[in-house]
C-alpha cells in the first residue's frame, strides 16, 4: 500500500493535467482565434499572480518538518518571481498587447521552467512526504498552471505567425503595386 501512496502525487498531477487539458480543449482552444489575446491573457495572468502561494513551501505550519530545502527554496522563489512577472504583465497587456510580448514571453518561459524544475526536484528529494497542507499546490494548482502556460504559448506563437503572414502579405502587395512579381520579374 505504501508504494501507491508514494505515487499519489504523480497520479494527481497527471490526472489533473488531463482534466485541465480537456477543459481547455473543449472550452478555450476552439475559440482562441475568435477572442482578443488580452481577453484570454489577463485572466491567466491574474491566476498566475497568485503563485506567491508557493511561498507556503517555506512556512512551518503548511509543510511538515524536514521539507527538503533543495525543493522548497527553488519552488517558493520561482513561484514568487513568476507571480511578480504575471502581475507586472497585466497593465502592460491591457495597455498594448503587442508591446507586452517581451514580458509575456519572459513570464511564460520562466514560469513553465519553474514548474518543471519543481516537479523534478520534488521527486528527486522526496518532497511530497513533507508537503502537508501545501499538497494541494502540486496536485491541483500545478496542473492548471501548466495548461494555462500552454495556452499562453499558443497565443504568443499564433500572434507571431499572424505577424509573419501580415508582413509577407504587405511585401507582396508592395511588389504588386510596383509591377514586380514574387520572382522579381516585371
Amino acid at each position: 500500500m505504501q508504494a501507491i501512496g508514494d505515487q499519489a502525487l504523480t497520479v494527481n498531477l497527471v490526472f489533473g493535467i488531463l482534466v485541465f487539458a480537456a477543459a481547455a480543449k473543449i472550452y478555450v482552444l476552439p475559440k482562441l482565434n475568435d477572442w482578443r489575446p488580452e481577453a484570454v491573457l489577463v485572466p491567466i495572468l491574474l491566476l498566475h499572480s497568485l503563485r506567491h502561494l508557493g511561498l507556503m513551501f517555506l512556512a512551518g505550519g503548511a509543510v511538515y518538518p524536514g521539507m527538503p530545502t533543495q525543493f522548497a527554496w527553488p519552488a517558493a522563489i520561482g513561484d514568487f518571481i513568476t507571480a511578480l512577472l504575471a502581475f507586472l504583465a497585466i497593465p502592460l497587456t491591457l495597455r498594448d498587447f503587442r508591446s507586452a510580448k517581451g514580458i509575456l514571453w519572459g513570464f511564460n518561459i520562466f514560469g513553465s521552467l519553474d514548474l518543471i524544475t519543481a516537479i523534478v526536484l520534488a521527486n528527486l528529494f522526496d518532497a511530497p512526504a513533507y508537503m502537508g497542507a501545501a499538497y494541494w499546490i502540486p496536485s491541483f494548482w500545478v496542473p492548471a498552471l501548466l495548461v494555462t502556460h500552454y495556452i499562453v504559448f499558443r497565443i504568443l506563437a499564433g500572434e507571431r505567425a499572424r505577424g509573419a503572414r501580415t508582413a509577407i502579405a504587405s511585401a507582396g502587395q508592395r511588389m504588386e503595386s510596383r509591377g514586380t512579381n514574387v520572382a522579381g520579374n516585371r
